[in-house]
């Protein structure tokens, strides 16, 4: 197949020198209720990876951007509790969930992370729409059980932080504690979708 940036022969979407040179993640960090966002991209810098996520395509791309960030980032951190990560609203849709692939990503020796444990009733979609929309639109969250108490959240995009925001209060309203939130790209509210 051809790689999707040089459009080389590559045994993947994006073949490991375009991964190397494009896809290097830097750190990118933000506060929301006074927990840390750590983000790995800028959203203009990837915006049409992230978008491929309900396609066919996006399992795959959204796999090379979890083993390129979130992977790197698990064999990085340490702690001294038991830590789980949640993927905010993890529905497969279109045969899989990009943010769970995000969450898996995060398997390692100090990072448990658990599936289906925080879904939105609230289905609408938030892409290009405004703050004031987010806030009129809350996802209004379920969370099942989680016996743990520190907690890393995982999203694919932080734009406005209501999303993230409604998921740090019902697990602080729960008496969990989120360390930080990690996501893959960072957008502001000037760009757009």
């Amino acid at each position: 197949m051809k790689c999707l940036l040089c459009e080389g022969l590559s045994f993947t979407h994006i073949c490991k020198h375009c991964q190397e040179t494009f896809l290097k993640p830097s750190l990118y960090k933000r506060k929301i209720q006074n927990i840390e966002v750590i983000s790995f991209y800028k959203y203009h810098d990837i915006k049409r990876f992230l978008h491929t996520k309900h396609t066919d395509i996006g399992f795959y791309i959204y796999s090379i951007l979890a083993k390129n960030s979130f992977k790197k980032f698990a064999q990085a951190f340490s702690f001294e509790e038991d830590t789980v990560s949640i993927a905010i609203d993890d529905t497969v849709k279109s045969g899989y969930s990009h943010t769970a692939i995000l969450n898996c990503a995060l398997k390692s020796k100090n990072i448990n992370p658990l599936n289906n444990k925080l879904r939105a009733n609230n289905t609408t979609s938030y892409s290009g729409q405004n703050r004031e929309f987010r806030l009129t639109n809350k996802r209004d969250f379920q969370m099942k059980e989680i016996k743990e108490q520190n907690i890393i959240l995982v999203d694919d995009i932080i734009t406005t932080g209501s999303t993230l925001t409604q998921a740090i209060e019902l697990m602080q309203a729960n008496k969990k504690e989120v360390l930080f939130c990690l996501t893959l790209a960072d957008s502001s509210l000037k760009e757009t979708f």
